[in-house]
């Protein structure tokens, strides 16, 4: 990774693109409920920041794979250190859906 790539964050196109391939692999967007209602990357699931403590919030055992998205990623920053925290071993922020070029459900 160049400096520049250090400058501009995590890569969510990138990061969708791995969740994809990655078997077991859940999608977290940690977002309010009401912006995940406006577009979300298809496969996501919606746990917003302020709920991932909450017992069986994370849809996921400790060892399976999570990849943390959110606006912009800041959350998810937030998020990805909660899970880690919380005992998750696989956790990797992928950024904020702001930037992401692919298709989005609502």
């Amino acid at each position: 990774m160049g400096w520049f790539d250090f400058l501009s964050g995590p890569r969510i196109d990138r990061g969708v693109s791995e969740f994809r391939e990655t078997p077991g692999a859940v999608l977290l967007d940690v977002r309010t409920p009401r912006e995940y209602r406006e577009g979300h990357i298809p496969g996501s699931v919606n746990v917003p920041l302020q709920s991932l403590d909450r017992e069986g919030a994370v849809p996921a055992g400790k060892d399976a794979p999570l990849f943390v998205c959110c606006q912009s990623g800041a959350r998810s920053s937030q998020a990805a250190e909660i899970l880690t925290r919380m005992g998750y071993a696989n956790v990797k922020n992928i950024g904020g859906i702001a930037a992401y070029t692919g298709k989005v459900e609502r």
